[in-house]
């Protein structure tokens, strides 16, 4: 074998050998040259960290607030009995003489929509007889949403029935006679109802009972105006009630009893 320079020809080789394994061992090698295409290679350029994200395993932002919403209103109703000191206050409807007495009659709340949208609590008395019926038809109306401006017992008015209608009240017992007869009310022995009736006025000919409700006459499609085969109608007549509205003769529009009457 030749020697160079002092140096076997054998001895040249192997060291280059040796180079070449060891640069592929250790992944050095030439820099990288231009691109096919001849562009130079890109470069990466550092930027800010990337927020947290749900993908990049980060903590995830907090969820936009979902605003409570309020239960919606349900309807409640109690019962119970006229103690003395409803009796007491009673004194303006209630006399000796009439023609229920005083513990075949119970005290009645329910729950209604006013006509500003606010849910309250309204009082009725009524015969015994007649409480599921009047607590099955108050939730009908509510769960309708059907408004009712006032109901108050008749004895706040004085027991005149004219003082509140005028108020649009509703109400139900009152020891009356039907006006211009002899002849108990319905009212008397606690199975009507008169529904708010400035909305709902007795109409005869020209004459409107109460006065203020006349622009009500015709009948318009404004909220608390009953109309034939509304939500009204069918809930009392589902119970076996009827409607003056539907009487051949004058229409008492607020009207609603047990038989007819």
């Amino acid at each position: 074998m030749r020697r160079v320079a002092g140096v076997t020809v054998a001895a040249v080789v192997g060291a280059v050998v040796v180079g070449v394994v060891l640069a592929a061992c250790t992944g050095s090698g030439p820099e990288p040259g231009p691109s096919p295409s001849g562009s130079a290679s890109p470069t990466t350029t550092a930027g800010p960290p990337a927020g947290p994200s749900s993908s990049s395993g980060g903590t995830p932002a907090p969820a936009a607030l979902t605003p409570e919403v309020p239960p919606a209103p349900r309807f409640a109703a109690t019962t119970g009995p006229i103690t003395p000191e409803l009796a007491q206050r009673m004194a303006p409807s209630w006399r000796a003489g009439c023609p229920v007495p005083l513990d075949h009659l119970r005290y009645v709340t329910v729950a209604y929509h006013g006509f500003d949208g606010a849910v309250q609590t309204g009082e009725l008395v009524v015969n015994a007889d007649a409480v599921e019926t009047i607590t099955r038809v108050f939730r009908t109306l509510f769960d309708a949403g059907y408004p009712v401006r006032s109901m108050r017992l008749v004895d706040d008015f004085g027991a005149d029935d004219d003082a509140s209608m005028a108020a649009d009240n509703t109400s139900g017992f009152n020891c009356r006679v039907v006006a211009g007869t002899r002849t108990w009310s319905e009212h008397a022995y606690g199975r009507a109802i008169d529904l708010n009736p400035v909305e709902n006025p007795y109409v005869d000919g020209g004459r409107v009972v109460p006065s203020v409700g006349a622009g009500f006459a015709a009948r318009p499609d404004l909220p608390g105006v009953v109309h034939a085969h509304d939500v009204v109608v069918r809930a009392f007549a589902r119970e076996g009630w009827s409607w003056g509205g539907s009487w051949a003769g004058p229409r008492d529009y607020q009207h609603f009893s047990a038989t007819g009457r």
